[in-house]
């Protein structure tokens, strides 16, 4: 069983950046591949971006792609989501996740952390 608690979310503006942290534990946490998902009001859990549990690669939605990097510190078994030139659009709670391997993962994570709201005011 892996555990994973994301924090980090809050209220920006349009334009700012927030980095998001998601610290895992528990048995074998270490060794899964771990990305972020986010979900919207009235819309879909739609996938960010994933990195291996080595940090030696990465992932994105093709959407993701540009304002948004993933990063990881195994030595604290913590992923980071920087998002940069955040929009009102990106306004959603974003999800910690860990699955066997990249893309796996893009399609569902087999742990889940509990979300942080992301809010952006234009």
């Amino acid at each position: 069983q892996v555990q994973l608690v994301e924090s980090g979310g809050g209220l920006v503006q349009a334009g700012d950046s927030l980095r998001l942290s998601c610290a895992a534990s528990g048995r074998h946490a270490s060794s899964y591949a771990m990305g972020w998902f986010r979900q919207a009001p009235g819309k879909e859990r739609e996938f960010v971006g994933a990195i291996t549990w080595r940090g030696d690669s990465t992932y994105y939605a093709d959407s993701m792609k540009g304002r948004f990097t993933i990063s990881r510190d195994k030595s604290k078994n913590t992923v980071y989501l920087q998002m940069d030139s955040l929009k009102p659009e990106d306004t959603a709670v974003y999800y910690c996740a860990a699955g066997a391997s990249l893309i796996t993962l893009s399609r569902g994570g087999r742990y889940w952390g509990q979300g942080t709201q992301v809010t952006v005011s234009s």
